[in-house]
């Protein structure tokens, strides 16, 4: 009998319906399919239980099979969970976010992050009259459609001139973002840009105490000068909260940066794990996908058969109640200051604190692993990974949740230590005896 893997490999391309979830992003030793999850756990087909640290792709923000969630989600969907006219699940749910983000006076409700960084796209380009999309290099995804994909290593089937509109510049470097305004002036429909990955746009670092307008060191942080400089130049200012949203800030990172994007765009911890994505922003420019201005040309933005759908609707209402009530946000930013403190503090006991470290805001924390001349090294990430799964835990990134408490901050730096020491013998004697697996491959790549 085929196993798992196999299994999977036969019917579904790429053995997962996310590239990130694929075999080539875990070691070996991790299990090929998961049969649930509850609280910060995933439990394989066998039973086997893992401490989990990928949490549905980031989605997954108080816990997995969250009860009050779940049961929001059944009460919706005995109400039929998708009917022929807007619900009132629906209306509901579109004035929580426009109540609940500074910059949202519309919003359009759709399943996945693509669907509305591609209508974002089509608004700007609707609005300006204008053709051409600004992204940063460093940001690795903005959407699986053709506009964005085409302009990564990832082209093939895509028609070389549709991505040809898609311009890069750094970011934390306004003057390249100028650069393209200059060369490309009056050309430029709009920028779209994460607020912040592990990097910070401010200078210094946020420690996420306070947020910018309170903070006595900011004085025109890099967002901010996006916003000004499209603004100057005419063109939509787009912020992606894929991510960041539901975790820096519950108004989102816009608020805890003080900036005031045109559209913005949100998705994975809306409904902790349920398939929700938003566009929101300043009416005028929604208002171009309404059907109330008689004679006015007509853009297709969303049309989507499943986005409104009021089970999910119902999970992100219960979600947003669940984080204001429980003070979630803040619980990550204290969690992740703890598990950031913790696992460079054993690094640093071990001696290779200069080849394993974690940086980044402690509401979404990140790791880099080094060789032992201190480059960038995906053998020695596998290796890590490898060694947390063998102490029980997946850890192939580092998503926070409402689930991690005190014991699992306990035994995730125990798993830690004991990976570790592993690592550090691998950067002494050679990795080669240590790894059990093959190395864990970037998703963006050309080849397989």
């Amino acid at each position: 009998m085929m196993g798992y893997k196999s299994r999977l490999h036969s019917i579904i391309p790429g053995g997962a319906h996310t590239y990130s979830r694929g075999d080539d992003q875990f070691p070996s030793n991790a299990p090929a399919i998961l049969d649930r999850g509850e609280g910060a756990f995933v439990y394989s087909p066998e039973g086997q239980k893992y401490l989990d640290y990928g949490m549905g792709l980031r989605s997954v923000n108080i816990g997995y099979g969250n009860k009050e969630v779940a049961d929001a989600c059944f009460k919706e969907i005995l109400k039929g969970n998708n009917l022929t006219r807007a619900s009132v699940t629906e209306l509901k749910a579109a004035e929580l976010m426009v109540d609940l983000i500074p910059s949202v006076e519309m919003v359009k409700f759709a399943k996945h992050g693509s669907t509305v960084t591609t209508a974002a796209v089509k608004l700007a380009r609707a609005y300006t009259n204008r053709k051409y999309i600004a992204v940063p290099y460093e940001q690795p995804f903005f959407s699986f459609d053709d506009w964005f994909i085409g302009s990564t290593v990832m082209s093939k089937g895509v028609l070389e001139e549709t991505s040809n509109f898609t311009l890069k510049f750094h970011y934390n470097d306004i003057d390249s973002l100028n650069e393209l305004f200059k060369n490309y002036e009056g050309q430029i429909a709009g920028v779209i840009l994460e607020a912040a990955t592990t990097i910070s746009p401010c200078s210094p670092q946020c420690s996420g105490d306070v947020i910018c307008s309170d903070c006595p060191n900011n004085k025109l942080n890099f967002l901010q000068q996006v916003q000004l400089s499209c603004k100057n130049n005419g063109a939509v200012f787009i912020l992606d909260e894929m991510i960041t949203g539901f975790r820096w800030h519950l108004q989102g990172a816009q608020t805890f940066y003080n900036i005031q994007p045109d559209l913005c765009t949100f998705g994975k911890a809306m409904a902790n794990g349920f398939a929700v994505a938003a566009l929101g922003g300043r009416a005028e420019i929604m208002k171009l996908g309404s059907i109330l201005n008689e004679g006015e040309e007509r853009i297709f933005l969303t049309s989507t058969t499943h986005g409104a759908e009021m089970s999910s609707l119902g999970a992100f209402i219960k979600t947003v109640e669940i984080l204001k009530r429980d003070e979630v946000i803040s619980h990550f930013w204290s969690y992740g200051t703890k598990l950031i403190d913790g696992m460079n503090g054993i690094a640093g006991s071990l001696g290779i604190k200069s080849n394993f470290v974690v940086e980044g805001y402690p509401c979404s924390p990140g790791y880099l692993t080094k060789d032992i001349q201190g480059n960038s090294s995906l053998a020695f990430r596998t290796l890590f990974a490898q060694e947390m799964v063998r102490n029980g835990i997946i850890m192939p990134y580092l998503a926070i949740s409402y689930s991690h408490q005190d014991s699992e901050l306990n035994q995730t730096l125990e798993a830690v230590e004991a990976s570790l020491k592993v690592v550090a013998q691998a950067l002494d004697k050679g990795i080669e005896g240590f790894l059990n697996s093959p190395i864990i491959k970037p998703v963006f790549r050309r080849y397989n």
